[in-house]
């Protein structure tokens, strides 16, 4: 994979912060540790883009005429098919 070359300015309480961590064994130089964040950015807002439309699509279905426990054992059915009750 092709790199590209940037350059970055922190302040001194964050350059420390950076150097602190590569100090502490976590990661071996700045780049690694900005490649990290950059990945660990890149899972969050993919996480975030789906809740959020899974947040409108709610929002768009409009009131539901089932009864609050109907709803919870579609959920617990739909849990236990994907595995995670």
């Amino acid at each position: 994979m092709a790199t590209v070359r940037k350059t970055v300015t922190f302040t001194e309480q964050q350059d420390k912060w950076i150097k602190a961590q590569i100090e502490a064994g976590e990661y071996t130089n700045d780049s690694e540790y900005l490649r990290n964040l950059v990945r660990q950015d890149q899972v969050n807002n993919t996480k975030y883009r789906s809740l959020k439309t899974k947040i409108i699509e709610g929002l768009e279905s409009g009131v539901s005429t089932k009864s609050l426990p109907e709803i919870m054992k579609e959920v617990e059915a739909r849990m236990r098919e994907d595995g995670r009750l």
